[in-house]
């Protein structure tokens, strides 16, 4: 049986400060996508929800609460939570429900409606969560350690600020020719230079925003897609939803302390490295297979990093591939074609999934200004708290 399963439908509600329920967001998102794989709702047999911890219980758990707000037809449910990496854990319990026979069409949604500001613990004494620790102990807030990335960066591979903030460039000039995203201007270096200083040496300008926002996609298995008469879809060849690996000798915030070495060398590979590497595996190609991708930009810096985790050049390397020219659109690899967290924002349950329509749409051919050229091989790249990979391979 091939592991593979198609992407018939795809659809967003745009990013942007709404100030309504993620329920509405959602629900959209769902009818976008239903209109654009041609199903009626009453066709799908499986909803799979990626929750939102805001707009979490009680009364909405996302899989049932989906299912009711499109108007409940007996359909099976799942609601998964990984934090940034919700989405991709929800792609891959719907693959798995496919792939296994339990359901031949299923819908999965992401959506939320974020706070104004950057991203903290719920409320409560938690001395046994990582997360609450780093922010009451450390005061290392979200911005604060994308500082420390950045300067990581810079003592050991000599980035400089204006590396990063022609990643914003890059980004801004492809989200403003998206519909979808919430910036949709462009940005020259020296604005981001202008803008606030928000966790040294990163400006406001290099860090993304909290925003609401919703995607969905309709997935199927091959037979079905074949009856329905899409002869070629994009398909997901890959979902990697790893965790790391003992001992980790590089503090990796939000955990606060390093893993003993003493006894066990640690990998080779990093964290983030080992989540594409597990897709790579399992789709059977390599990085120089791949058209374009879709990586987690919470900040400039981090950006480059995934570069180098992607294997799309070599560690220390990621500056130079974006001054090349590789990763903006109409590179030999666009990155971020859809714009990338830096024009839209994070909404959480909703961005992985996100990634994957843009791939969708790439692979399709019909992105618009935003084409890759030729595209064929898709990656995404994303990480969640507490351990949760997140990479989605898509090919046409």
């Amino acid at each position: 049986m091939s592991g593979d399963i198609a992407i018939l439908g795809a659809g967003m509600h745009p990013w942007g400060k709404w100030g309504r329920s993620f329920v509405e967001y959602g629900t959209a998102a769902a009818r976008a996508a239903l209109a654009d794989a041609g199903i009626d709702w009453t066709q799908v047999e499986s909803v799979v929800g990626a929750d939102t911890v805001r707009g979490g219980y009680p009364g909405h758990v996302a899989g049932a609460t989906f299912a009711k707000a499109l108007g409940w037809q007996g359909a099976r449910v799942t609601s998964v939570y990984a934090a940034c990496a919700s989405g991709a854990q929800a792609i891959g319990a719907a693959r798995a429900q496919i792939l296994a026979g339990l359901a031949d069409v299923v819908l999965v949604v992401g959506a939320d409606a974020a706070p104004k500001g950057f991203f903290a613990p719920a409320g409560g004494e938690r001395p046994d969560d990582p997360d609450w620790l780093r922010f009451r102990v450390l005061g290392a807030t979200n911005p604060a350690y994308f500082g420390l990335y950045a300067r990581r960066r810079m003592a050991l591979h000599g980035d400089t600020v204006d590396d990063f903030a022609q990643v914003k460039v890059k980004n801004a000039a492809a989200g403003a020719l998206n519909a979808n995203a919430r910036y949709r201007k462009t940005v020259s270096a020296e604005e981001v230079a202008a803008s606030a200083v928000v966790a040294d040496p990163l400006r406001l300008l290099d860090i993304c925003a909290t925003s609401d926002g919703a995607a969905a996609l309709v997935l199927t298995s091959m037979d079905f897609a074949r009856r329905h008469g899409a002869a070629d879809p994009v398909r997901i060849r890959a979902v990697s939803t790893v965790t790391p690996t003992y001992p980790r000798a590089v503090l990796d915030l939000p955990d606060i302390a390093t893993d003993s070495a003493v006894s066990v060398e640690p990998s080779p590979h990093s964290f983030r490295a080992s989540i594409a590497r597990a897709a790579y595996e399992e789709a059977g190609i390599g990085p120089e297979d791949v058209s374009l991708a879709e990586v987690y930009d919470l900040s400039t810096a981090l950006e480059l990093e995934w570069y180098e985790d992607l294997g799309l050049c070599g560690t220390g390397e990621g500056a130079k591939l974006l001054r090349d020219g590789a990763t903006a659109l109409g590179g030999r690899i666009p990155v971020n074609a859809s714009g990338g967290l830096a024009s839209f924002g994070e909404a959480v349950p909703a961005q992985a999934i996100a990634q994957v329509c843009e791939l969708t749409w790439q692979l399709r051919g019909t992105a618009g200004d935003r084409q890759a050229a030729g595209a064929r091989v898709g990656i995404t790249a994303n990480q969640g708290l507490f351990g949760h990979g997140s990479s989605v391979i898509a090919v046409r």
